[in-house]
């Protein structure tokens, strides 16, 4: 619960959020008891983090948290217990995580379109916290993460180690464990996840009540690149993910978004995924895009789908 205690402190001042505090103590028993088979590793690991000299400089693209530690060798390997790092990359006590997503360039291509001054950002599938530091950099005064997937948050607890009292926090919760309606946040963000929802339209539904009236929504999905109104619906996987239920034209996804009251939508950003953004490292070992590709024809799946583009929109919650 320790981990968690200065975010509930920080919602005692806005009343806005004040339903966030259930949610805040059951996360906390989440990250103690899980019986996920490698919890007792991750722990492990994290008690044993060295401490380093303070600082963190949040505005460049690997976020740096903590000076270095002085063994770095050691540091490294028990960063390296919480494998595979998706999102990054990331500068922890000194040692650099070059993730498996080049996460700066879709930051970079986002954050002259967004306004987070003094913001309460709600960043629903925030993996291990990545985008909330850079949130965070922007202006942001609060970024609260949801991610599902428990070694995820066991980076983000790895990398609020080095960050002092920075506010930026990530609870082990699903969209679903999220009450709808419930309101305060001046931004929401959702990126990477409309295309795992199997009611995409709902999702959308679900973050403009999640925003205040008036307020920010952001979502980057996967979309097809065609003036059609479209939706592709894979028959099994989508470049090797079992989950993915629907990949929509942006006529289409504008569509959903305007039935989700969602008003002023706007697409800033569309851009092909290549293997310069998303690629295997020594900290992400699996394979990655280019095994997900076509060898043959790089613009096509291995299951003959269009290969992924991703759109970013941004909006704003009608209220």
């Amino acid at each position: 619960m320790h981990c968690y205690r200065e975010l509930r402190r920080r919602l005692q001042d806005r009343s806005e959020l004040a339903w966030l505090q259930p949610l805040v103590e059951e996360s906390g028993r989440r990250v103690q008891d899980a019986t996920h088979g490698d919890q007792p590793r991750w722990l492990a690991a994290i008690e044993a983090l060295p401490s380093s000299p303070p600082g963190v400089d949040l505005a460049r693209a690997a976020p740096t948290l903590g000076g270095a530690a002085a063994d770095q060798e050691a540091l490294a390997g028990l960063l390296m217990e919480l494998h595979p790092w998706r999102k990054g990359p990331l500068r922890l006590g000194g040692v650099r995580i070059d993730s498996e997503w080049r996460s700066d360039l879709k930051w970079d291509r986002i954050a002259s379109h967004v306004e987070l001054a003094g913001h309460a950002v709600l960043d629903v599938g925030a993996g291990n916290g990545y985008y909330g530091w850079r949130m965070l950099g922007a202006g942001a005064e609060l970024v609260v993460g949801i991610d599902p997937t428990l070694v995820y948050v066991m980076q983000w607890r790895a990398a609020a180690h080095f960050s002092g009292d920075a506010a930026n926090y990530v609870l082990p919760l699903g969209i679903q464990h999220v009450p709808a309606g419930a309101g305060g946040f001046d931004s929401v963000f959702s990126m990477g996840v409309l295309y795992h929802r199997p009611q995409p339209a709902a999702h959308l539904a679900h973050l403009a009540g999640l925003a205040r009236s008036g307020g920010q929504v952001v979502v980057e999905t996967l979309v097809l690149d065609t003036d059609a109104d479209q939706v592709l619906v894979p028959d099994g996987r989508y470049a090797r993910m079992r989950n993915v239920w629907s990949v929509p034209s942006l006529s289409a996804l504008l569509g959903w978004m305007r039935d989700a009251r969602l008003a002023n939508a706007r697409v800033v950003d569309v851009t092909r995924t290549t293997a310069d953004e998303q690629r295997s490292t020594p900290w992400m070992r699996f394979e990655s895009l280019r095994e997900c590709l076509d060898p043959g024809d790089p613009l096509r799946t291995i299951e003959g789908y269009p290969a992924p583009v991703r759109a970013m929109v941004v909006a704003e919650a009608a209220g």
